[in-house]
């Protein structure tokens, strides 16, 4: 048994091979175990954490990418104790087997590295949210969303610098100021992406709107539901989903209708021209006593406008406070109703209207 274990195989013992089977294998098995006890210690880290996330959430959150990268660190550590085999050493393009092995093991640590503390922004992202939900003003929900993708992306930069620096050897400051010889062209080349990137900026801190915000620009009217690095995601009133560039949202005229003070409703009155001027004068009364006495109605005019060929026109505007649309609507029905009751009390005719 001892001569079968010292036999060597591809340049290393058979016992070898089996102690490092055997500590992947047990790691394998024991993986979720491992992972759940640093999970516990990292979920510790953040006391404060306790009163916005369950431990069981976190551990549901990071333990994926923890034992992917627990499994990984063993596994790379373990088979970096064999020798190179000989046999399967070859160049590809100047470069040997063992070098194309050893920069993959590096890329599989650094993507599965990358990839956890990742987890953790969305962690910390979670617990921003919600003590952010708590506070009535909507502008630090929009910080949460617009600083976690802003840190995302530079996670995945600097995941790229680092497999440029350990899997591909390359010299990161030569690389940097050779990227800035370049950097013209890459401006040019993403002209827009970088166009909405400052624009998400001037969102966040001129702030025209913030998340749950009503807004309309050009044709597209609806609630902010997301704010991004590069778009903002409307829900329209019909219920779809609208990705608008920030560029577009900072250059293009924006009506954030929840900053309103109030509601305005206007009803234009064309009547006949045969309308005498004491009848107009009682309606414009009657129209602003039936005004007078809403209580929903704040303020409200009522005078002639034209005076036409074919029509005389009589405008009835009044202002409300900021009700619900439909309690708004409502009202405008009631308005509009008893507005044509004081017509046919008066014996004033629509335009339009032969006897």
């Amino acid at each position: 048994m001892p001569e079968f274990l010292d036999r060597i195989v591809l340049d290393n013992p058979i016992a070898k091979y089996i102690w490092i089977a055997g500590i992947i294998a047990a790691m394998f098995l024991l993986k979720g175990f491992v992972s759940r006890i640093i999970c516990r210690l990292l979920y510790g880290v953040f006391p404060g954490a306790k009163k916005y996330l369950g431990r069981e959430q976190f551990i549901s959150l990071v333990l994926a990418p923890m034992e992917s990268l627990i499994l990984a660190v063993v596994a790379i550590l373990s088979l970096d104790k064999l020798k190179f085999p000989a046999v399967l050493d070859f160049e590809l393009y100047k470069v040997s087997a063992n070098e194309i092995a050893d920069g993959a093991g590096k890329l599989i640590l650094i993507v599965f590295f990358i990839r956890f503390l990742i987890r953790q922004i969305d962690f910390l992202a979670i617990i921003f949210e919600t003590k952010a939900s708590e506070t009535p003003d909507h502008s630090d929900d929009q910080l949460v969303v617009f600083f976690k993708d802003f840190f995302k992306a530079i996670l995945n930069i600097v995941g790229i610098m680092m497999i440029a620096k350990f899997v591909f050897h390359f010299n990161i400051s030569n690389l940097i100021t050779g990227l800035s010889i370049v950097t013209a062209a890459i401006a040019l080349a993403t002209k827009e992406s970088l166009e909405n990137l400052i624009a998400s900026f001037i969102i966040f801190f001129d702030k025209p709107y913030t998340i749950g915000d009503f807004v309309k620009v050009e044709s597209v009217s609806g609630t902010v539901e997301r704010i991004g690095l590069r778009s903002t995601r409307i829900r329209t009133d019909q219920k779809t989903y609208v990705t608008v560039p920030n560029k577009k949202m900072v250059d293009s005229i924006l009506d954030n209708i929840t900053h309103r003070t109030q509601r305005k409703a206007e009803i234009k009155l064309e009547l006949n021209v045969k309308t005498t001027p004491d009848q107009l004068q009682k309606l414009t009364q009657k129209a602003e006593l039936l005004i007078q006495q809403h209580e929903a109605i704040q303020s409200g005019t009522a005078f002639v406008t034209e005076l036409g060929l074919k029509s005389i026109t009589v405008q009835v505007d009044y202002f409300t406070d900021v009700i619900d649309m439909n309690e708004f609507n409502q009202l405008k029905q009631t308005i509009n109703i008893e507005l044509l009751n004081i017509l046919a009390t008066l014996e004033i005719e629509l335009a339009g209207v032969t006897a």
